[in-house]
């Protein structure tokens, strides 16, 4: 594993399972601190003791809330002194007919899969700009991309992710502050535990939808996810990249 992210400090939101655990780990590998919070704070302490480093933080957070924002940015840059890299992962995923759709469901889903990540880049990308530059990656969805049924819902709130990620980038661009977004298809995580019984097929079957035949692994989300905080990317910012096995390019 290469040693990239030496000396950065990072913040990941949803970061006690799935994508965002994986990502924390990779970050880790990858030589950085890593302060990763959930609204799960059970699995996010345990995932804490599981790592046994000072490098790794667990923080509760509900990324809807901008008061949970502040005081782990806070109790972050107070700990570690900056904020180079924001994975703005939290999100929640539902499969439901467009007329089913309540209001309650709409809102909150737009609240914690959209105005989640607009208080993150909202709080930590004046942070970054202030102290010369920083890398945030807001994770969006193939659902963000294209179209399927069911998916309303989720794909309005990921479609809104990837078109924040665009205008911050070009905002920020001056100050060095680099914002991307990924967009998984269908990935080895409970999302897709939850999708292949809503479908009622098995998640082999389900990852067939992709030209490569398989569901992606949590583990190569991150490896995208930690090349864009990389200085590997250090020219790339407002794109979009499709992790989906090919889903997208039909």
């Amino acid at each position: 594993m290469m040693d990239r992210l030496v000396g950065k400090v990072a913040l990941v939101t949803g970061g006690a399972a799935g994508i965002g655990l994986a990502t924390v780990k990779r970050f880790l590998a990858e030589g950085a601190t890593v302060v990763f919070t959930d609204i799960n704070d059970q699995a996010g302490k345990e995932q804490e003791q599981k790592m046994g480093t000072d490098k790794a933080v667990f923080m509760k957070q509900d990324v809807s809330k901008e008061a949970d924002w502040i005081r782990v940015i806070d109790e972050t840059v107070k700990r570690f002194g900056t904020i180079d890299i924001l994975f703005n992962n939290a999100g929640i995923f539902k499969l439901i007919n467009l007329p089913a759709i309540t209001e309650e469901e709409w809102d909150r889903t737009m609240s914690i899969n959209v105005k989640g990540a607009f208080l993150g880049m909202k709080h930590v990308i004046p942070l970054m700009a202030k102290n010369g530059g920083g890398s945030v990656i807001n994770a969006s969805s193939a659902a963000g991309l294209v179209g399927s049924a069911q998916t309303v819902l989720y794909g309005a709130s990921k479609g809104a992710v990837r078109l924040m990620t665009k205008h911050a980038a070009i905002e920020y661009a001056p100050q060095q502050v680099r914002v991307n977004s990924v967009h998984p298809g269908l990935i080895a995580t409970e999302m897709t535990d939850y999708a292949a019984n809503a479908y009622q097929q098995s998640k082999a079957d389900l990852g067939k939808i992709h030209p490569l035949g398989r569901l992606g692994k949590p583990e190569e989300i991150a490896a995208t996810v930690a090349f864009l905080a990389s200085d590997d990317a250090s020219f790339i910012t407002g794109v979009e990249i499709p992790v989906d096995g090919g889903l997208t390019a039909e």
